[in-house]
């Protein structure tokens, strides 16, 4: 005779492990939505251009859009998930990402296209930060590590696939497929949530520092609105000077708001952390270049040498590979020399290989183009996985949350910044040379890239900070390697 009391302990325990493998799949998918969109566009630009009556080379908006949203919205997601519970928000950033990428679709105006591109920046904020809360709350402890690294591998897999997958999409049918084909995952991933996902709301969530959030929204989109005006949209110079003073006037507010508040945004008590501090002002400056790079790439492909949007996002493949082999090196290259060393030398390199793309010419053999894709990517790899492991591993339990948060926030921000600046210093070059044939947006490109090698470059001063004997990679640095 069968034990009922064992058999029925049981059935609870089966169908609990097999929601928490379908939220590890749903965690993993949404990432990979969120971190294809970063990159699947790109190559799908100039196509857009013409089919809404634009200039190639004005479209940065619709990059900007999605990467400052996603910066803005971050802060807000934890809160959100703690009071609604973590099932429901989740479902919501799936169903607005999905509309969202619908929206794009159907999009007749650049405008609508970027509204709409704000509308799905908004789900996809949400999606990776309250992915990774739900697997954190709702795994065992000792399957964190397991769980996360798992998580991290779309996060490999969507850049590397999103040029090639967005030009192929564009050449064979329309730059409309790329926001398409988000749809029916979208479909999946909203029934699946409802039935399968935990996460209910927590009894006692904290409250949410809506001055401090205030503040810095209004000078994260002070600031782009003032780089943006000097090349898309138009600002006259006063207003662009307004309302950078504007920036730091709110960003100043903040620092005085979080000193004296109880709970601020962000607490202040992280910066006193050496290894965050400089970790963070360095992703936030030396992802300026490596968030244009993407964006500056496919432009320079399609409009000045001529390449169709699959072979574009073809060209990005070796960048890609080569990123992914380098991971594992530099973590080798940290335990030998440390952060200091390698972040300073790296970041030199880094910013040398962006400017050398100063030197594409049209006549110039294909291999030549290959191996220099490579050299960039995997050397930007590797910068990003230093920079990571570097601001992340000495946060320890009691800031992991709150640094993490502000890590992220850094990211999307920089990633916003790089294609803004990229957008501004190629209006400004364009209208110095011209913009009627190839040869001249050839040259507009080429000072483009030796000022963003310069700016990258530049940022080593502050990886100089760090002190000499700095090693080490933390659990939590592993954890967010391949979160690029």
């Amino acid at each position: 005779m069968r034990d009922i009391t064992t058999e029925t302990a049981i059935e609870p325990d089966k169908a609990h492990e097999r929601k928490l493998t379908i939220t590890l799949w749903l965690v993993a998918t949404g990432f990979f939505m969120q971190t294809l969109d970063t990159t699947i566009v790109n190559t799908a630009l100039p196509a857009m251009a013409r089919s809404l009556g634009e200039l190639p080379l004005r479209m940065q908006s619709v990059v900007v859009a999605y990467s400052l949203t996603m910066a803005l919205m971050i802060p807000v997601s934890g809160f959100l998930a703690d009071r609604l519970g973590m099932r429901r928000v989740f479902f919501a950033a799936i169903l607005v990402f999905t509309v969202g990428s619908l929206f794009c679709a159907s999009s007749r105006a650049l405008w609508q296209l970027v509204a709409s591109r704000v509308l799905q920046g908004v789900g996809g904020a949400m999606l990776l930060p309250v992915g990774r809360l739900a697997i954190l709350r709702t795994f065992p402890r000792e399957r964190y590590l397991a769980a996360l690294s798992f998580v991290a591998i779309p996060g490999l897999v969507g850049p590397l696939i999103g040029p090639t997958l967005g030009g192929w999409l564009t050449d064979v049918a329309s730059w409309h497929w790329v926001f398409l084909i988000n749809v029916p995952v979208g479909v999946v991933g909203c029934a699946a949530t409802a039935l399968f996902m935990l996460g209910e709301p927590l009894p006692s969530a904290g409250g949410f520092d809506i001055k401090g959030y205030a503040m810095l929204a209004l000078a994260m989109l002070a600031l782009t609105v003032a780089l943006d005006g000097l090349a898309e949209l138009g600002l006259q110079h006063a207003i662009v000077l307004v309302l950078l003073i504007f920036a730091f006037a709110c960003l100043t507010g903040y620092a005085l708001h979080a000193a004296r508040s109880e709970e601020p945004l962000f607490s202040l008590d992280l910066f006193q952390i050496p290894t965050f501090r400089v970790g963070l002002l360095g992703n936030l400056f030396a992802r300026i270049g490596s968030g244009a790079m993407p964006y500056l790439l496919p432009l320079l492909l399609q409009v000045s040498l001529g390449y169709s949007p699959f072979h574009a996002g073809l060209m990005m493949l070796p960048a890609a590979a080569a990123g992914m082999a380098s991971k594992r090196i530099v973590v080798e290259l940290i335990t030998r020399y440390g952060y200091r060393s390698v972040l300073l030398v790296n970041t030199v390199i880094v910013g040398l290989t962006m400017a050398s793309f100063a030197l594409v010419a049209p006549n110039q053999p294909i291999w030549v183009h290959i191996v220099q894709f490579a050299i960039f990517g995997g050397f930007n790899s590797m910068q990003f996985t230093a920079m990571n492991t570097l601001t992340l591993k000495d946060l320890g339990t009691g800031g992991a949350s709150s640094g993490n948060s502000l890590f992220s926030l850094a990211q999307m921000l920089s990633m916003s910044l790089g294609v803004t600046v990229a957008g501004a210093l190629l209006g400004t070059f364009t209208s110095l040379f011209g913009h009627q044939s190839s040869n001249q947006t050839l040259v507009a490109f080429h000072a483009t890239y030796a000022c963003v090698g310069v700016i990258t470059a530049s940022s080593a001063w502050i990886f100089a900070q760090l002190a000499p004997d700095t090693r080490g990679v933390s659990g939590h640095g592993e954890a967010h390697i391949g979160e690029d």
